[in-house]
């Protein structure tokens, strides 16, 4: 089988984050690994339109099908995800919840996991709360998630975190992520998934 493709959805937007720290340092884990290949889609730089159509409704303006089409065949391609969040009182980020949002069946029966961030819970408040989103959309979440501590001290100046067991916590996501992305790729294959 060809590698599967890993989506990572970096989702702060905020002046100042660290989440392309993060992100990268994710991404050089993934880009070891010979079964994975994976594409980043960094909200800030590819931003998604903030008012909706009606509902079962195209945007109007060019303007917005244009960066959505920056984004959407992205995700459809994507065999899996990984999100990339801060915790933002309590919860994710609004941009992340806003590039969401627009899509549906771009997220059906494929998996998602999580590398969150914060300061004493880790991000993984956030974590808890998109758990119940994506099963909205008939993503499958899987356990095995990322939660850094403090995260201000947790890396170097090249990027690379300072505690062993961060990079373990990586490792155990990826593998079950592989998992769920091989064989949710080959259900969608033998009957394409309905929802």
């Amino acid at each position: 089988m060809h590698p599967l493709h890993v989506a990572v959805v970096q989702g702060s937007t905020r002046d100042g984050r660290l989440g392309p720290v993060v992100a990268n340092w994710l991404l050089s884990h993934a880009a070891n690994r010979p079964d994975m290949t994976v594409d980043l889609i960094d909200l800030a730089e590819t931003p998604l339109p903030a008012v909706f159509p009606q509902l079962g409704q195209a945007p109007a303006a060019a303007e917005d099908r244009a960066l959505l089409a920056a984004v959407s065949p992205r995700l459809a391609a994507a065999d899996a995800f990984v999100v990339v969040t801060p915790e933002y009182n309590h919860s994710y980020p609004a941009s992340l919840k806003n590039a969401i949002d627009w899509h549906n069946r771009e997220w059906h029966a494929k998996p998602v996991g999580f590398v969150a961030y914060g300061g004493f819970s880790g991000g993984l408040r956030a974590v808890e709360h998109l758990r119940g989103v994506f099963a909205e959309l008939h993503a499958v979440t899987i356990r095995e998630a990322v939660g850094l501590q403090g995260v201000w001290g947790q890396f170097d100046q090249e990027g690379k975190a300072t505690d062993p067991a961060a990079d373990a916590a990586a490792t155990s996501m990826l593998d079950q992520l592989a998992w769920w992305a091989e064989a949710l790729r080959e259900a969608r294959a033998k009957k394409p998934y309905a929802a």
